[in-house]
Parts: structure tokens; sequence; C-alpha cells
């Protein structure tokens, strides 16, 4: 759907690159075939991985989730292979719907796109308690941290289920995401419930982030920054700059949203800063 989605690895090096340039303290990469499909191999990963650490001090997030297709043991498999800082989990199984797309967009670079959409119409986004528990289990001896991926107040719950059971260990970095069909809607007062509800079941015991799907994005960025917390941008999850002008590069939305973020009087973190607030264990403790 956008020219700009970055698919070969040299793409993603140079859009990974711009985007810290343009601040981002974190990258949260995926791989891909060369048609564009998720591509969830360890071999995937490889082809971008060292060339990323040596040319930058960011935090590399790797993603579990993949795709909805895969299982649970190939989605996991990059992050059991490098062993990186931190890791992307998803909290709970979802109806993932994108079909609505469809009615957007009528030509597609590749065939798999059109049945890929239509295809979520009856599909749900596995991730079982026993599936979130192995992601953990498998990760967690290599010091790697997560990204909790929370698309309801649901996951939340989840998530606390598994703090008391001493499988998670504060502080919680939440993702919070919004405007996703299937998940919690965008509307400033769910944006308010996500983050009381967080509030209230870990305290000061996690760290809150927001992710806007699409043109969500920037207004709930600058609704969470507004309170406190931190943001997540990229073209994962939004190929928009600006009403109707795709955006040409993650840089693009990193530069916007910092804007925001310092015309609040704030200021964006380091990547050694963001280490420190996440308890991360260190680029030189990584397996690439």
């Amino acid at each position: 759907m956008s020219p700009h989605l970055p698919v070969t690895p040299k793409e993603i090096i140079s859009d990974s690159l711009a985007a810290v340039e343009a601040g981002a303290a974190i990258l949260h990469l995926h791989a891909r075939h060369p048609d564009g499909r998720p591509d969830q191999s360890p071999e995937g990963f490889a082809e971008f991985l060292p060339r990323i650490k040596q040319s930058t001090d960011a935090v590399v997030n790797i993603t579990t989730g993949g795709s909805p297709y895969m299982s649970v043991e190939e989605r996991v498999a990059p992050a059991a292979t490098y062993q990186p800082e931190l890791a992307s989990l998803n909290m709970g199984s979802m109806n993932f719907g994108l079909y609505p797309m469809l009615n957007r967009f009528k030509e597609f670079k590749h065939d798999w796109e059109r049945e890929h959409l239509e295809g979520s119409k009856d599909l749900v986004f596995r991730n079982s308690f026993k599936d979130i528990e192995y992601v953990l289990e498998t990760c967690y001896g290599n010091g790697t941290r997560f990204e909790f991926e929370c698309y309801d107040t649901s996951h939340l719950y989840n998530l606390a289920h598994f703090a008391d059971r001493g499988l998670v260990k504060a502080p919680f970095f939440v993702q919070s995401v919004f405007g996703l069909l299937g998940g919690i809607g965008p509307h400033p007062e769910d944006v308010m419930h996500m983050k009381r509800t967080a509030d209230r079941l870990f305290g000061d015991d996690f760290r809150w982030s927001v992710l806007g799907a699409g043109s969500n994005q920037f207004r709930i960025a600058a609704q969470a920054a507004a309170l406190g917390g931190n943001v997540r941008v990229g073209l994962e999850d939004s190929l928009w700059a600006g009403r109707g002008e795709l955006a040409k590069s993650s840089a693009v939305q990193v530069k916007k949203v910092r804007a925001i973020i310092e015309n609040l009087g704030l200021q964006i973190a380091t990547p050694d800063e963001a280490r420190e607030i996440l308890g991360l264990k260190g680029a030189d403790q990584v397996a690439f």
C-alpha cells in the first residue's frame, strides 16, 4: 500500500539508521521476504541485525509477533536466537481485522496482500496463556526484557496474571495499542481507560507507552506525551505523515512526534537513558 515500506535488508538498515538520527531510542524490527511477506526466520534477521548494531547504539527490539498465521515457535525463533535487549510480546488472543482496508485500497503490488486482508475476516491472532508462557520461558533466561503489547484492557490483566506468577519482572514496559479492529478503540477516553487500569494494576512498576494505528498515530502520541507517557511511531503502525500524505520513511514520523514532544516542553530519551528507564541488559549482551 506504500512504495516507501522498507522490505530488503538494505532498506531496513537505511530506514532504521535514519530513524535513530531523527531521535528514536529503540528500533522495533521485522524481517520480510522479497515480496513483502513477513519473514520470521533467524536467517532473515541475520541480514540486517549485525549492521544495525555496528552502526548505532539504539536499543534493538525484535518482534515475536511476526504474523498471525505463524506458530508461536516460529514467532519466537529470532528473539531466542539473537537474545536482544528487548522483544515485543502480544499479551492476549484477539480478532485482528484488517479487511476494512479493502474498501479503500483496490490495487495491490503482490497477490498475497489481498488474500491476507480478506482472510482477516475469519482470523483470531492466537496468543494463549500457554503461548505467552512459552515465549517468556524461552527468552527470559537470555536476559531479554519485553515490550508487552496490550491491545485491550484484558491484556493488562493478563500481564498482571503473569506478574503474580513471578514470570515477568518489573519495571513492565507496557505498550498500549489503539485503533486496530478487534482491540480497544482510539478515543481519548480509551487512552485514559488503559492508563488508569495500568496505574491501578501496576502502580510505579511499569513504564507506559502508546501506539496509535493509522491516522490515530500522532493524536494519541500527543495525548500520551502530555500525560507523561512514551510513544512509538513507524511504518509498521501507520503509513502516513499527515492527511493524504504517505510517510517516505519511519524517520519522517519520528521527526514529527519529536517536535510534538519538545513543543510540550519535554525531552526525548537517548538510547542509554532508555536502557536505564527499562532496566535493559546492554547492547554488549546480545547475540548478534
